[in-house]
């Protein structure tokens, strides 16, 4: 049984301000994996909290922050909603901030996570998975769901790690044969993916695939090909989004 409200009992509480109900009445089914891109946790922690942000900038928050050495902190209980993802989409999930988890990681994306960093996070995913009956194929990174916004956590984060403790998800290696780039774009959308209402949405959608699962690949920005096309095939065979309710939800 889901529960009806969870404060992590190893985390520093700092209540974030920036809250209210989820909309759909509900627990979450997703996880959301962020980067701060700021000069420290301390400082995350600070504008993740904060009610009055600088000029032509939002409030928001995020349920957890952990530091490069292992800090974690709680701002929102997980039942509440937290102000993390922002516009975007995935699957039928149209409005993610009131069906997920938003997790921030102090880092800039500029090196490798560190190890007490990924441990923590490792940990409080296993909780987070477990108490809301939440399958690894719902754990996304930030660009996943938001593509035309967001490039967070980033290709210097390590999904294969997360996926072989069941916590990701990271493609199979094999043969199994890819299809032409028609067939590579309703892959994408059996995953979760959607396409931006933008000129450039398919090129993004490539280059966000490429950050979550075929990240030494992304930073070329080159054209789709055969291995992009075979990974996409054995993602949406094995992980095809599953509608968790309402579209608009």
């Amino acid at each position: 049984m889901a529960p009806s409200g969870y404060r992590h009992p190893d985390a520093i509480w700092r209540a974030s301000p920036n809250i209210n109900d989820r909309r759909h009445g509900g627990g979450p089914d997703m996880v959301i994996v962020h980067h701060t891109a700021m000069a420290s946790a301390e400082a995350a922690l600070d504008r993740l909290c904060d009610t009055d942000p600088p000029e032509g900038l939002p409030p928001v928050s995020c349920h957890y922050l952990i530091s490069e050495t292992g800090g974690l902190w709680q701002m929102v209980d997980e039942k509440d909603r937290a102000w993390h993802a922002g516009l975007g989409a995935w699957g039928d999930v149209k409005e993610v901030n009131s069906r997920s988890v938003g997790i921030e990681l102090a880092n800039t994306a500029c090196h490798p996570y560190p190890e007490p960093q990924m441990a923590v996070l490792e940990d409080l995913l296993s909780g987070i998975l477990s108490r809301w009956s939440i399958p690894p194929e719902r754990v996304i990174g930030h660009s996943d769901m938001a593509p035309h916004r967001k490039s967070d956590p980033g290709a210097r984060f390590d999904w294969r790690r997360l996926a072989w403790r069941g916590l990701a998800i990271w493609p199979e290696a094999g043969t199994h044969e890819g299809e032409d780039e028609a067939g590579f774009a309703a892959n994408l959308e059996r995953i979760g993916y959607r396409a931006p209402e933008v000129a450039d949405a398919q090129a993004l959608l490539l280059w966000a695939f490429r950050l979550r699962f075929r990240p030494w690949a992304a930073e070329e920005r080159g054209a789709l090909d055969a291995e992009d096309c075979r990974i996409a095939a054995d993602i949406a065979r094995r992980y095809p989004a599953k509608n968790g309710g309402s579209a608009a939800g």
